[in-house]
């Protein structure tokens, strides 16, 4: 089983009612491994935009993120998400605290690209709040939401969109995390064969880039493998919807990609 802090970062395609992610994660909790959770939640996003008859729109597999857009990130992402998630974890007998990257100046972030609109590039991690939640024996689950900390005073306090990925490599790096675990909905990185990558080394990672081998959403995942990898953490990238599989992932016992 894994020494240290764990980082798992949670897809919503991951959280179906076969799963046993959060489960593992009370499982983690109870042996007195500290845990942190970090979620998205692109799909209820979504969702909720086209309820607002807001058009979802994207570049480069982000999100444009105008005002209207990040309202309904900032509610579903820090408030239907976060909570619920929270929520089972205490249903589970877990202890929880849920919080976004704004509170206490967790994630700070300039604007990643200004076509993007409010999607951030995360500036600086402050650890300090998910160190005195995890010496409290709390798992603390985050939201992806970063204040903004740049040079343009008119948007200083506005509130940033960031890839959940990403997040979840800086938090990673930041807290010399022990091990990273992407719980996703496919067994790890697939070759163009569409078979398992075991083991991805950092040297191998551009290339699998450039000749599009690694693709879409997990080209977040293996540049946040490779942020956290420089502090040593180790990353695996699993399918969380078989059950135990972040658990197994700990154990080194061969699920998925490592990637380091």
């Amino acid at each position: 089983m894994a020494e240290g802090t764990v980082v798992v970062k949670i897809g919503g395609s991951t959280l179906g009612s076969q799963d046993t992610c959060l489960q593992d994660v009370v499982a983690l909790q109870e042996r007195g491994v500290p845990t942190i959770v970090v979620h998205g939640g692109g799909a209820l996003i979504t969702a909720w935009m086209q309820k607002q008859g807001l058009r979802p729109s994207f570049v480069r597999g982000l999100r444009v993120t105008d005002v209207p857009s990040m309202e309904v990130v900032t509610a579903v992402l820090g408030g239907l998400v976060n909570k619920g998630l929270v929520a089972t974890l205490m249903s589970l007998g877990g202890k929880a605290v849920g919080l976004s990257g704004v509170d206490a100046g967790l994630l700070e972030a300039s604007i990643l690209d200004d076509a993007l609109g409010l999607v951030g590039k995360v500036e600086r991690v402050n650890p300090q709040p998910l160190e005195e939640l995890l010496q409290k024996g709390y798992v603390p689950v985050v939201a992806p939401i970063a204040i903004y900390r740049g040079d343009d005073p008119g948007r200083r306090g506005a509130l940033l969109n960031l890839n959940a990925d990403t997040a979840a490599g800086e938090i990673a790096a930041a807290m010399k995390a022990s091990h990273l675990v992407f719980l996703t909905d496919v067994e790890g990185i697939l070759d163009t064969s569409r078979r398992l990558i075991r083991r991805v080394l950092p040297r191998q990672a551009a290339q699998l880039v450039e000749g599009g081998v690694v693709q879409g959403g997990m080209i977040p995942k293996m540049e946040a493998a490779l942020t956290a990898g420089k502090v040593g953490t180790v990353t695996r990238i699993v399918d969380g919807r078989n059950p135990g599989a972040l658990l197994r992932a700990l154990k080194g016992e061969g699920e998925g990609t490592l990637v380091g």
